[in-house]
């Protein structure tokens, strides 16, 4: 009994830690789930505004404006204040302006989000290079951050700028601007522990459910501990949860004062975006499991609840004037226990085999199961009247 219980305290502990290997080793080191996860960030209006802020500065910060217009020919005066669409104001502003605007359009177009795709395809071996040590690749880790160089998109804007007639642009040297990834003073931890998480991630959830099988079935009372066991989960991952949600708030106010605040939320809410899914996930099948194993106990509320089924389906029947007087309710009701478990392990089995799934996920292949529960006990001959041959059970 106290082994039993110790097992299952295990796998609730074990749980949330399992979640984080899964996701370390399926999303974030899985180039093509990793693309997936960032590619949406280009259309992000915080990440777009944070990318063109960092981008106009970095391009500004290069530009010698009097070295560049003295480079100017008299005759290309009219051109460059058109190019800069005839400022009156300072000429510093009108450049300034004309930089953020052709940034802003680029960043909002189709070739920006094209070029994230390639740069995070290219960078993802670099991203986990970086958290194992290995820095050879546009992105890095540099301190406490982990940042990625921006030249590809201060290459393309320079282009822009020339064809919309600002010939001087041509004057810009290459500029290479870091976008910060993510950054924390815990960045050299995970850069310790990630490697471990991401070999973890192949046997830890294993060993949980291991863990939790072997609670069950060393208990006195299974019912009781497959409840145990489904709750004790669904904890672990509720506190995962209140964890990604603490550090979030933790993580936003360390970068108070940086200006870029938002788009760090919608990076950080990305990244763990798939974390999310599978905490909520997780609990929702603990949930499930447990009021699985409470109804099929003979405690009296779950007798009554029970009771009220079976008596809720037989007035249906009764209802439509549907019989099974014949060979389907008696052998339905004869391999009744047979069915009903066929039907969790179906149930059990369409989740292993589901790719990636969702608490929405688990609760469709719940409701399936109930309904086809509900009608294996529609045709069990067990409450209906005239059904020679069948007693009640």
């Amino acid at each position: 009994m106290v082994l039993s219980a110790l097992l299952i305290t295990l796998a609730a502990v074990l749980a949330p830690l399992s979640a984080i290997a899964v996701w370390v080793a399926d999303e974030m080191a899985d180039t093509d789930r990793y693309v997936a996860t960032v590619a949406p960030l280009a259309g992000n209006p915080d990440v777009q505004d944070a990318v063109t802020d960092r981008v106009t500065d970095a391009a500004m910060a290069k530009i010698d404006l009097d070295s560049l217009l003295s480079k100017v020919a008299p005759g290309d005066e009219q051109d460059l204040k058109k190019a800069l669409g005839g400022p009156s104001g300072p000429i510093t502003g009108a450049i300034r302006d004309l930089v953020r605007q052709t940034v802003a359009r680029f960043v909002a177009s189709d070739a920006f989000a094209t070029l994230w795709d390639q740069l995070n395809r290219q960078a993802h071996a670099a991203f986990t290079g970086a958290l194992t040590g290995d820095t050879d690749s546009p992105v890095k880790v540099k301190g406490d951050a982990v940042v990625l160089d921006l030249a590809p998109v201060v290459a393309q804007v320079k282009q822009r700028l020339l064809g919309r007639g600002l010939g001087v642009a041509s004057l810009i040297p290459d500029v290479r601007t870091d976008f910060t990834l993510v950054k924390s003073r815990d960045v050299q931890r995970v850069r310790n522990g990630f490697r471990i998480l991401q070999v973890a991630g192949n046997w830890l959830p294993v060993v949980t459910v291991a863990l939790a099988v072997g609670g069950v079935l060393l208990a006195a009372h299974r019912r009781r501990a497959v409840a145990a066991a489904g709750l004790g989960v669904a904890a672990g991952l509720a506190a995962l949860g209140i964890g990604l949600a603490i550090f979030r708030s933790v993580y936003l106010d360390h970068l108070a004062g940086s200006g870029n605040e938002a788009a760090a939320g919608a990076i950080y809410d990305q990244l763990v975006r798939f974390l999310w899914a599978t905490v909520r996930m997780i609990i929702t099948l603990g949930v499930v499991v447990a009021l699985g194993a409470w109804l099929s106990g003979g405690g009296r509320w779950a007798g009554r609840v029970t009771a009220a089924w079976v008596n809720g389906i037989a007035a249906v029947r009764q209802s439509v004037g549907i019989t099974t007087i014949g060979p389907v309710g008696p052998w339905v009701h004869r391999h009744r226990h047979l069915l009903r478990w066929t039907v969790v392990a179906g149930a059990a089995l369409a989740l292993l085999l589901w790719p990636y799934p969702t608490a929405r996920v688990v609760i469709w292949i719940a409701v399936v199961a109930v309904a086809v529960l509900a009608v294996v006990e529609f045709l069990d001959a067990r409450r209906q009247p005239g059904a020679a041959g069948v007693t009640s059970a």
